[in-house]
């Protein structure tokens, strides 16, 4: 005999007329009470390039141009704009063109990833005056003539795009910043072109190099491959550890020695005796007269008494063409300091 259903001891329907209700899955971000997606991140640590002698080939790998200036994640929030240096340093207030062109965008949030520049009379990214609209390592000023070439979006509306393929990140970041703009904000243009080819034609215009990105790519933090870069010439980051004294020369320098990272040393790289500018030599001799020692913080065979030996602490950009048998920077030229919040990676010898 079937027996008779067994009553409830939890119904579906109470004695009230309440409506049922289910429980919260989880507690709501309360920044963002209505927004039940993903929740904003305060910030991304940047998918970094990898140096590559020769552009990689195949169809999955999509080229740029390869932009000289500072790395920014530019933050859109209905609070308002967050501009921040790879470091994570908030540089909103340096940058006020950037910032008020973010404001225009036809979006309530998001995360841009790009690189702010200043163009020089050819159309060229130039570090140079980038740093000195800053002024310099340090600096104060605010750089209204620095613009920002976005080449990636990390989070639109409530959604993470981290995980997404890169094309399908630019299909949506070109639908923000459309080509060919000219405002505060430009989109980093995709090339189609063969890798060897586009970098030939960079190196002719005097460009640094070019980029290379797997469209099939997630956007993973660090320098893991996806992204690769291309130089025409050589630029990197470099301690200076002294400088040569000199009567004739712009600010009493006569070269800067170098040095790079080779584990928990540092090993001496050469020279560099060109590139500066009359007040850039001055305001340099200033902030180094500031960290003398007496002792070389380098094993440095050279024997000369004119040596100024310094603390580590200042790093610049170096340009130069290649590097000699025994491990010496090639045809080096001075561009300018990197600032401690631009968070620079020191080169590092095998």
């Amino acid at each position: 005999m079937t027996k008779p259903p067994r009553k409830s001891s939890k119904p579906l329907l109470r004695e009230t007329d309440e409506p049922v209700r289910s429980r919260p899955r989880r507690r709501r971000d309360p920044a963002q009470p209505n927004l039940p997606f993903d929740p904003m991140p305060e910030r991304i640590e940047p998918c970094l390039a990898l140096l590559k002698q020769k552009p990689p080939k195949g169809p999955q790998w999509a080229f740029e141009v390869k932009w000289d200036g500072y790395r920014l994640a530019i933050h859109i929030e209905p609070s308002g704009v967050r501009i921040l240096t790879r470091g994570g340093h908030d540089w909103t207030h340096r940058f006020p063109s950037i910032e008020a062109a973010a404001k225009t965008l036809p979006v309530t949030m998001a995360i841009l990833d790009g690189e702010a520049i200043v163009l020089d009379e050819q159309g060229r990214s130039d570090f140079g005056m980038l740093q000195q609209a800053l002024g310099g390592r340090g600096g104060r000023k605010t750089a209204g003539d620095a613009i920002a070439m976005v080449f990636d979006l990390l989070y639109l509306d409530g959604h993470d795009l981290k995980g997404s393929e890169l094309s399908v990140r630019r299909h949506l970041l070109e639908g923000l910043v459309p080509a060919g703009g000219q405002g505060g904000i430009r989109l980093s243009e995709e090339v189609d072109a063969d890798g060897e080819a586009l970098l030939r034609v960079a190196c002719q215009h005097g460009l640094e190099g070019i980029i290379a990105k797997d469209r099939d790519s997630a956007y993973r933090s660090g320098r893991l491959g996806e992204w690769v870069k291309i130089k025409c010439i050589q630029s990197d980051s470099f301690f200076i550890v002294g400088y040569e004294l000199s009567v004739a020369a712009r600010g009493r320098i006569g070269s800067l020695l170098l040095a790079a990272r080779k584990g928990d040393d540092l090993v001496y790289v050469g020279s560099v005796g060109t590139g500066f500018k009359e007040s850039e030599a001055w305001k340099l001799r200033g902030m180094m007269d500031r960290i003398k020692r007496k002792t070389a913080p380098i094993a440095y065979a050279g024997g000369r008494n004119d040596l100024v030996w310094l603390q580590p602490t200042l790093i610049a950009e170096i340009e130069y063409r290649a590097w000699t048998s025994d491990g010496k920077l090639r045809h080096a030229s001075y561009k300018g300091l990197r600032d401690r919040q631009d968070n620079a990676v020191v080169y590092e010898v095998a």
